[in-house]
This record gives structure tokens, sequence and C-alpha cells, in this order.
């Protein structure tokens, strides 16, 4: 008897559309994946992000009910064991990490005395996923010593844009001040982050014995606010156009009620970022609030028809709405944007004296030194240059808050030493941290794209650092500012040979 042509065991034949309850494409859906490895036992390979497993494959190729069935449930389970591994994040209860979070972070770590460390990742993140490791050992190195903590800064932005995350993996230590952590800047294993950790330790240690640690800038007020009211400006009808509108600076004003369940809410939000803004833009950005109940008349002249309202003042310009979020990190990233928009780029100085370098790398968190070559060998031109290059970057970097110096090569020679300047020929550039007396070295070219690389790889974390020689900024030679023209040679001597004897013997040899 001829066989009939059907399903595997002989019946019927199904259609894909019995099985999936519509017509088959060629293709089935598939969720993102953006990591790889083994979920339940089961082996994933990534291609494109997408899951392409031993299970989907069966499901495209089978006309079994049962079997399509089957293997629909194991897919599901796949799958769910697949969230579940990504929901969960790189660490878990049984690690030493602490999982940090918006609804704890005040709690754990601002509010402590305890010296952090923090990781602030992306789930995506390949460095991330490699320095997970050396993460967890450093936290079990550490315990007890000094705690150690992970932000998924891709889900909680708020915080990663509070404490200007730019990059994956981004370490902060949050020591005696917590409202202006430091950026770590060593090495990515266990050990040197120990070490770190154990340096920045011994500095918290020896601040407070000297008594010059005022521990945290946040109040410690029951509330759990994490700021200080102090810094919220209070306004009025009295003191609005001379504070606000004549000041020529940026301010965020919230408009509140006294019995606005929403403004109260907002309040500690509102002081922990006033705090936090006024730290990071040297006061140049303010936030202040207006009681609307009191002072109807600047309700009134801004249109205020809710609470809490927050407009946005700039020098010249009319008010405008802020469109931000209400969280604490979402304040302080749309002042440190709004500061950004709106500052001058950063002067470029060039180093006459000690001063100048020592105020300069007192005052910012890294100063960015460039050693230009002599005026002899590349002219004004070829220096104006160079010049130029630098301001494009500091521009470009005006929200970190950097100071920027240059000098002459040979002028600052015990500069250049502290620094190993020299073994890359010039122009040079370094970027030094005064408080820890680190440097890290320009090794690319001295172009818009080099020193944006070696900016870059600072802001983040990476490069290598070394210790400024001798432990302490140099001594610094006071010299006349250049003064923006072509270099001369030295007029050199006319000598008068008449007077000089030269004999019949000149250019002979004598015993």
């Amino acid at each position: 008897m001829r066989r009939q042509h059907g399903g595997v065991d002989g019946g019927p034949r199904v259609s894909p559309k019995n099985v999936l309850g519509r017509e088959h494409t060629g293709s089935v859906a598939k969720p993102d994946w953006t990591g790889s490895g083994t979920a339940c036992g089961e082996p994933i390979s990534v291609g494109h992000g997408k899951i392409l497993s031993p299970s989907l494959l069966a499901l495209r190729m089978t006309r079994n009910w049962r079997g399509a069935k089957r293997t629909m449930r194991l897919l599901l389970a796949l799958l769910g064991c697949s969230l579940v591994f990504m929901v969960q994040g790189f660490y878990s209860a049984s690690d030493d990490v602490v999982e940090l979070n918006p609804s704890n972070f005040n709690r754990e770590v601002l509010q402590s005395d305890s010296l952090w460390l923090i990781e602030f990742y992306a789930p995506w993140c390949g460095h991330c996923q490699s320095l997970t490791a050396d993460w967890k050992k450093t936290a079990t190195a550490l315990k007890g010593i000094v705690k150690v903590g992970a932000v998924d800064a891709d889900q909680h932005n708020s915080l990663g844009g509070q404490y200007s995350v730019r990059g994956f993996p981004t370490i902060k230590i949050f020591g005696a001040n917590k409202n202006k952590p430091d950026d770590y800047q060593g090495g990515r294993n266990s050990q040197a982050i120990v070490d770190g950790a154990l340096n920045a330790l011994h500095t918290l240690v020896k601040d407070r014995m000297s008594g010059r640690s005022g521990g945290s800038d946040y109040s410690r007020q029951s509330g759990g606010g994490g700021g200080s009211k102090k810094d919220v400006v209070e306004l009025t009808d009295d003191n609005f156009d001379r504070l606000v509108l004549n000041s020529g600076e940026v301010w965020l004003v919230e408009f509140f009620a006294p019995w606005c369940g929403h403004c109260k809410s907002l309040e500690p939000e509102w002081a922990a970022a006033a705090s936090a803004v006024k730290e990071q833009t040297k006061d140049k950005v303010h936030l202040g609030a207006v009681d609307a109940t009191v002072h109807q008349g600047l309700a009134s002249r801004y249109g205020i028809r809710g609470f809490p309202t927050i407009k946005i003042f700039k020098k010249g310009e009319e008010p405008e709405d802020y469109q931000g979020g209400r969280t604490r990190g979402d304040i302080i990233a749309g002042a440190l944007d709004l500061f950004s928009d709106n500052a001058a780029p950063p002067e470029l100085l060039e180093i006459l004296n000690a001063d100048v370098l020592k105020k300069t790398c007192d005052d910012y968190q890294l100063c960015v030194i460039a050693v230009l070559p002599h005026i002899l060998d590349t002219g004004a031109a070829g220096r104006n240059g160079y010049l130029e290059v630098m301001m494009k970057m500091a521009e470009k970097y005006k929200k970190k808050m950097w100071g920027w110096l240059w000098t002459e090569a040979g002028v600052q020679m015990e500069l250049e030493a502290s620094l190993g300047i020299g073994g890359f020929g010039y122009p040079a550039m370094a970027a030094i941290n005064a408080r820890k007396m680190k440097f890290a070295l320009l090794k690319g070219s001295f172009s818009e794209t080099g020193i944006h690389e070696f900016l870059r790889d600072l802001s983040v974390g990476r490069g290598s650092t070394a210790t400024v020689g001798g432990g302490a900024l140099p001594n610094i030679n006071s010299v006349e500012a250049w003064d923006g023209k072509d270099g001369e040679l030295p007029v050199e001597d006319d000598y008068d040979l008449s007077d000089v004897d030269l004999d019949d013997n000149f250019g002979k040899d004598e015993l």
C-alpha cells in the first residue's frame, strides 16, 4: 500500500498555521539578548543580538503538534531563566558587594561615616563584565574595612547623572566629602583596586587626625534628605530681581505652596540638589524657592497655576519651564547641562610663576598641562595652532571643571622632570591630580582626536598613572608672558679680527 504523506507518525500533516495559529513566514520572532553563556543548562549562542538555541531550531523544523508544544515549553523556560539572569545583574546577596539604588543610596552611602568604593556599571558593557570577578574579590578582601558597592547605572541613570558618570565602568571613592567623590584612576585588577582603597582610607584617617575632615556636606536629617536647606536660596518679592534677574547667572526656581504634598516630597530632593550643584558649579548655578502663597506678585508675574512649578532663569532670556525629572539626580544633571551650555570656556593660562600652577591645580580636580615646542621651532602661527587645539578641548570638557595650562619647552625644567616629559618629544601633555599627586601622560598625538581619547579615558578611570616626581608640585621659574610674536635668534657680537696675529706657522703641528 502506498504510504500517505503526512506527519512524523504517519498521521495527517500539521501545517505551521495549525501549530502556531498563523501562516509560517520562515522565521520566528526572537527576544533581544545582549549576553552570552549558559542559561539553565542550555547553551546560548549570540548572533546579532538574537537568541539562536537548539530548541528554537527544533520549533522551526517540527511538524508534530505534541513535539511543538514540548519545544515551546522548553523555549519559554529558557527565556524565563534568561530574563531572571538579566534582571539579577552581576551581583547577588551572597556576594560582599552591596547593590545600591536610589532608594538605599542616601541611607547606605551618604549618611555613612565609612569609606565607600562604588562601581557604576551597565549590564551590556563588556569591560564591566570583565571587572565583575575582580570587584567581588575586592569586596571580600576589604570586608569590614572599606565598603564596596555597585550601581546599575543603566537602570538607575539618575544616580549616574548625579555623579557625572559618562562611561562604564566608572569607579568612585566616597570619602569624607560624600558630596564630591574622587574618581578612581588606578588599575582594574583586584590588587590595584585594594591598594587604591587603602591609600584613600589612609588619607581619610590622616585628615581626621589633623582635624581637616568635616564629614559629608550633606546634612543627616531624620528625613533622609541628604542636602542642606541653607543652600536653597529663599526668594521673595523684595530680593527676586536683585538676586535672580540682575545676577547674570543661571537659576532654577521652585514655586511652592506649604500645603502641597508634592512640594513636601520635592523638598529634600531640592535641598540635596542645591548642595551638589553649588559644589560642582562653584556657585555659578543656583537653586531657589518662592513661597507662592506669600509672594503672590511673583507667582502672578510668571503665571504659576500649580505646585510645585520649576522655572529656569538665564541672563537676557525669557524664563522657561523646567521639563526634567524631580529626583535629585535628575535636577543635578539638568543644572549641570545648563551650566555647561552657558559657561564661558575655561581660561588657558601660561605658567608664569608658581602661583599660577598652584592655584590652578589646587582649585580644580585635574589640571591639564601642555609643554609646547620652543617658539623658534614653530613660530607664532605654529604655537597658536597648538593653543587653538587646547582651547577646543577646554570647551569640549568644560563641564568637567578642569584647569588648563601651558608652558614652553625648556622653561620649566623641574616641572618637565617631575612629569617625565621629554621622552615623547614636544608638544607634550600631562594631567595632574594635585590632591593625590598623580599624573597621566598623553601617549598619542597632540591633536583634537589624540587629546580627546586621552581625556576621555581619564574621565572614565582608564589609562596608566604615576606619582608626581618628589611627591609635590615642583619649583617654578618666574618668566615673562609670551608676546604673541615669532621668536628671534639672538644677535651675535661681531669680532674685529684685524689684530689677530696669523703667522706662517698657522695650521702646522709642533712638538
